[in-house]
């Protein structure tokens, strides 16, 4: 069985590999990047090699200077970062923002190794990105990877809908070049049967429709073009373009369809399923003095607060449940977790009945990883950080599964398997 060689960029503490290779031992991970700019200490590298070892090919180093190593692969993944694209950070700049910009990075390295296919994974906002040009951003990213011969699709996954005890909603992104059988099969289907082909490619033919099954669809639709013909190069799609993006969607040859998809859903795993069980160290419960801290954060307000200019407006929301059901999912994790704040999850303790904090191993779990994946020596604190910032290991796994079933494999003229 032939090697799917794979970069690994933004890789966390691991969790595309987790998942790839949790899917076959075909994937092989042979060049990894992380590193945190904003961090004296590299705990999620450290915890990387912990579990992977320390290998040259396992790099904690600024992309812009590593990525001249990158070794010829098949398969690139990334979770490249998202704080601006993120609807919890205010006035987000999207692609022209400090990580945002780390696209571009990804597109040198598309630019140079042409890898038969790419998988990232970003916050649901991206497709949207920014507010004030809708789908500007990811009409960028589109229009990069169509100039180098890839075709495209993109789901919002929400991993509760797949049986998971997160509803943690993710834009997954799934490119393959021109040279793959994939590409070829499902150009020839456009050109002769146009949208119908797109919209059947996003309901049952592509990767992500086999690895997450829709039963239905809106009847609204988009349709729109990306490439020469209505946008010069990429300033004057940076300039120019806004569309609404539904949450599924393709790209062929510069031509993107996109559509509303409602998921096969199946029954998620409830919160209390990935408790802990027995009793959970003191620490983790809520102090007495903290609770008009966070009563306050999780409740309604209506007040009024000043800007930095002296000019005064007033701020309202709604209150948050207080504390969690452990009948459902639970909400998404944010690297906030471990402070005492509105998104930090509390729950009533099933032994004690008091209320406490999710522990670290019950956070790993929450994103399907081993337990104790991120007790390699970082500060707790960290491994809350570290897991609000990971995705959800299984999905990884369902699209490694369908990357084999679907497109990576054939047969060629002697009969033995290729990867393409």
């Amino acid at each position: 069985m032939e090697t799917i060689r794979t970069v690994e960029l933004f890789a966390g503490v691991g969790g595309f590999r987790i998942g790839l290779e949790s899917a076959s031992d075909r994937f092989k991970v042979i060049w990894a990047n992380q590193w945190e700019p904003s961090m004296r200490e590299q705990y999620a590298f450290e915890c990387y090699t912990a579990h992977f070892g320390s290998q040259k090919y396992h790099v904690c180093k600024d992309i812009a200077k590593a990525k001249i190593d990158v070794p010829d692969h098949d398969l690139l993944v990334g979770g490249f970062p998202c704080q601006d694209y993120s609807i919890m950070k205010k006035n987000s700049a999207g692609i022209k923002g400090t990580k945002g910009a780390l696209w571009w990075q990804i597109d040198d390295i598309l630019r140079e190794k042409r890898p038969k296919y790419v998988l990232l994974e970003n916050v649901d906002r991206l497709i949207r990105s920014p507010a004030k040009q809708s789908g500007r951003d990811f009409s960028i990213i589109l229009r990069c990877l169509y100039e180098k011969g890839y075709a495209v699709e993109w789901r919002v996954i929400n991993a509760a809908d797949y049986g998971y005890a997160q509803r943690r909603r993710r834009t997954f992104i799934v490119a393959y070049h021109n040279q793959t059988e994939i590409f070829r099969n499902f150009a020839e289907a456009v050109c002769v049967h146009g949208l119908k082909s797109m919209h059947k490619h996003i309901m049952e033919n592509g990767i992500l429709a086999k690895a997450f099954p829709v039963q239905d669809y809106s009847r609204s639709y988009v349709e729109s073009w990306i490439d020469e013909l209505k946008y010069a190069d990429i300033s004057t799609v940076s300039r120019d373009q806004r569309v609404y993006l539904y949450n599924a969607g393709v790209m062929m040859n510069g031509r993107i369809y996109s559509v509303d998809v409602i998921p096969q859903q199946v029954e998620a795993t409830p919160l209390k399923d990935i408790l802990e069980l027995g009793p959970v160290d003191e620490h983790f419960f809520l102090r007495t003095e903290d609770m008009p801290r966070w009563a306050y954060a999780k409740g309604a307000k209506c007040e009024k607060r000043q800007r930095r200019d002296g000019s005064q407006y007033y701020f309202s929301e709604g209150s948050v449940q207080f504390p969690e059901s452990l009948e459902k999912p639970s909400r998404t994790m944010l690297t906030s977790e471990s402070q005492v704040g509105r998104t930090s999850h509390v729950i009533q303790d099933p032994m004690t009945g008091r209320l406490r904090v999710l522990t670290p191993i019950e956070c790993e779990r929450l994103n399907g990883f081993p337990a104790d994946w991120t007790d390699t020596g970082m500060p707790e604190r960290m491994r809350y950080f570290c897991m609000g910032n990971a995705l959800v290991v299984p999905l990884v796994k369902r699209i490694g599964d369908a990357l084999l079933n679907v497109g990576m494999i054939t047969q060629n003229g002697n009969g033995s398997r290729v990867c393409y």
